[in-house]
């Protein structure tokens, strides 16, 4: 099972460390930061302990204007959950008093002159995809004008050739022969490496290339939203491969649906072409047109 560390956290963000630097070892179990607001005032039932907690100008500036026995009384409260760690914002001062009780119970104290609202929402991206559930599959992911496209098919058969000729075309490479797929809401997967890949695309006859040396850092990117998924195939003589349109087919990762499109290979065809005609279409789909309706509408006009 996947986890984050407070370490992470600082090393991700170069959070400053005030207190409970020797406990930075501690588990971030959960993907959202959470401002304890109304924790300061004695409500906790339902407080999420087990999140980062982030302190701004509201919470600390009334945690100022208490008494030194309500602001132990209040901060007592809220510690003695052992949340993961409290992160204040804007390079806020005064602190004596947190850093006190921080050390006592053995939790961090990080600061960052990040404003509160930005600082929420970095920590909620980093730790929503560093903590999603995850698989590896073999493929290639390719962005291709802005969609996430996820290309699969027997070993040899095209796949890494096909993303070089996208990349030649202006398109982005994110991943080549191993691509990892997050489940990063209930309808979204996020396409990326294993990091070891990373800028590698695998190319038969001749080898590994570096796409990011090759033709620029334009030509890859770390990660991208899967919106289709493509698999390459022989080509079958009897197949129907001309109709208006094809009955919309699925394939499921983690429980998320993602739009299927079956492309038969044969010497010639422009397979980099075809792709880029699917992640269009796609694109039109989305904003309400369909092509086979338009034309079915234009032969009733006649009649």
């Amino acid at each position: 099972m996947k986890s984050v560390t407070v370490h992470d956290l600082v090393q991700r963000f170069s959070f400053e460390v005030l207190a409970g630097g020797e406990h930075m070892h501690a588990v971030i179990p959960k993907p959202r930061a959470n401002r304890p607001g109304l924790e300061f005032v004695g409500y906790f039932d339902f407080f999420p302990h087990a999140h980062v907690q982030v302190l701004g100008s509201k919470e600390i500036n009334y945690l100022h204007k208490l008494s030194e026995d309500e602001r132990n009384l209040h901060i007592g409260n809220i510690v003695k959950y052992r949340p993961p760690c409290f992160v204040v914002t804007r390079n806020l001062d005064g602190l004596t008093y947190l850093k006190k009780h921080c050390e006592e119970e053995g939790i961090t104290l990080l600061r960052t002159p990040m404003p509160t609202a930005r600082c929420v929402e970095l920590i909620d991206s980093y730790l929503a995809k560093a903590l999603a559930p995850e698989i590896a599959v073999h493929g290639v992911c390719v962005n291709v004008a802005g969609i996430g496209i996820l290309l699969r098919g027997k070993s040899g058969v095209g796949k890494s050739e096909t993303a070089h000729t996208l990349i030649r075309r202006g398109h982005r490479l994110v991943a080549d022969d191993i691509v990892v797929l997050k489940k990063i809401g209930p309808e979204t997967i996020l396409g990326t490496h294993s990091g070891k890949t990373k800028e590698f695309l695998a190319l038969r006859s001749i080898g590994l290339i570096n796409v990011s040396r090759l033709y620029g850092r334009s030509a890859f990117q770390d990660e991208t939203r899967i919106v289709l998924d493509i698999e390459l195939t022989k080509w079958q003589n009897d197949a129907l491969n001309n109709d208006l349109e094809l009955e919309p087919k699925f394939v499921e990762y983690m429980d998320i649906k993602i739009p299927h499109i079956e492309i038969q290979l044969q010497p010639g065809r422009d397979v980099a072409g075809l792709v880029e005609a699917a992640a269009n279409n796609w694109y039109l789909r989305q904003q309400g047109y369909s092509a086979a309706e338009d034309f079915m509408q234009r032969l009733q006009s006649e009649n």
